[in-house]
């Protein structure tokens, strides 16, 4: 029995080690049930050394799922908007996405600049422009991938790619923006409510910020699980965006915005 419990605990080793997503999801369930965790609680319960642990945690605190404290971990308030990680987050609202790519495209020209935003709404849209004789700089290492397509030349800031998420942030991303203007910016959104938009890190909200201040244009793309929420960091007023093109799960939900946002395109 001994010798097939000690086998049994092998494979689970082997399996957090080779699927980390899946602990820090189970990670960040834990937490949001328990409400408070140490490290070592953690790491007791998870089998794994402190230092596998604290990198968890800091990638959960990126995603706005866990904040830290001296030697632990607590939940975020109740109410706030969380991210989840983009491969999760690809998997919801595919068809909404896919319309809101297609629309967001039908508003590049030709011999625009354009800048798109980090997200799986941005990389709806990104399939959509990939192959057209445009410029792109995307601000996301999969959105980059999709657009670099035939014609499409693709260009990146340096800064630091969020693991999990492949956005670009960090100083570097901002000073590299800020050098720079675009006809349009393609924002996205973690949450959005009468105060405005915001997102659920600091980084990606800096790089946001520099981004709207650089473009003759802010267009946010958003579906309607969007509309109504408020994550952890403000980012800009509603009145920073020229354009929301959202779904059509939208459309009751999109009231309290038309006297802010100049357009709001449903589809």
């Amino acid at each position: 029995t001994q010798g097939v419990s000690s086998a049994a605990s092998d494979v689970y080793k082997r399996q957090q080690q080779r699927f980390p997503q899946q602990r820090q999801r189970r990670m960040a369930g834990l937490i949001a049930e328990r409400g408070s965790l140490t490290v070592a609680q953690l790491a007791r319960h998870f089998d794994a050394s402190e230092p596998t642990i604290r990198r968890d945690l800091a990638l959960l605190e990126q995603a706005g799922l866990a904040a830290r404290t001296h030697g632990g971990v607590v939940a975020p308030r109740k109410g706030e908007a969380i991210e989840p990680l983009f491969l999760e987050k690809l998997r919801v609202q595919q068809g909404a996405k896919k319309r809101i790519g297609r629309a967001a495209a039908a508003h590049v020209g030709k011999n625009r600049s354009i800048l798109l935003d980090s997200g799986t709404t941005m990389l709806a849209l990104a399939q959509e422009l990939a192959g057209r004789a445009i410029s792109i700089v995307a601000l996301d290492l999969k959105v980059a991938e999709a657009a670099a397509v035939g014609a499409t030349q693709v260009h990146m800031p340096a800064g630091q790619v969020r693991n999990g998420y492949f956005s670009i942030v960090g100083t570097p991303a901002v000073e590299a923006i800020s050098g720079f203007t675009f006809d349009l910016f393609f924002m996205a959104a973690d949450a959005i409510d009468s105060d405005g938009i915001s997102n659920s890190t600091r980084d990606e909200a800096d790089v946001k910020l520099a981004a709207i201040s650089r473009a003759g244009q802010t267009i946010l793309l958003a579906d309607h699980t969007k509309l109504g929420r408020r994550a952890l960091v403000p980012v800009c007023p509603l009145d920073s965006i020229s354009r929301l093109i959202t779904d059509t799960g939208a459309a009751r939900a999109v009231a309290p915005y038309r006297d802010r946002i100049a357009d709001i395109e449903i589809c």
